[in-house]
């Protein structure tokens, strides 16, 4: 078993590629740039993942995992979607980068908890 950050890091790398390659169904007119948007993609996954995989050193609950995932990876990928969405003038471009973000965030923080190690506990002082 890795270490929750550790597997953070790899699952949301692996996943943020996978995001980025989602933009060629959701908006195929940015073709010319998904070498960018793969990047991209990539750097929120890596950073979402590892902080998810630092707050579930102390979560025990796979549900909680999960929620914690989605919202890390909403608030690392909310800045990035308001930008496309304002700098393309397209409030889709919001959407289309929020949910699979979000869904990206859920899933790293289900294998983090269900396949991550879990933290050693703690001796108590006595």
């Amino acid at each position: 078993m890795m270490n929750r950050p550790l597997l953070g890091l790899l699952a949301g790398a692996l996943l943020g590629v996978l995001d980025g390659l989602t933009a060629l169904l959701s908006a195929p007119d940015l073709a010319g740039q998904i070498a960018g948007i793969v990047i991209g993609s990539t750097l929120k996954g890596l950073l979402a993942g590892l902080i998810t995989g630092v707050i579930a050193r102390w979560i025990a609950k796979p549900g909680v995992g999960v929620a914690v995932g989605m919202l890390v990876s909403s608030l690392v990928t909310a800045p990035v979607a308001y930008l496309n969405a304002t700098g393309y003038k397209d409030p889709s471009f919001y959407w289309k980068i929020m949910l699979p973000g979000a869904l990206v965030g859920a899933i790293v923080g289900y294998v983090i908890l269900r396949y991550g190690k879990p933290p050693r506990p703690r001796a108590e002082a006595t």
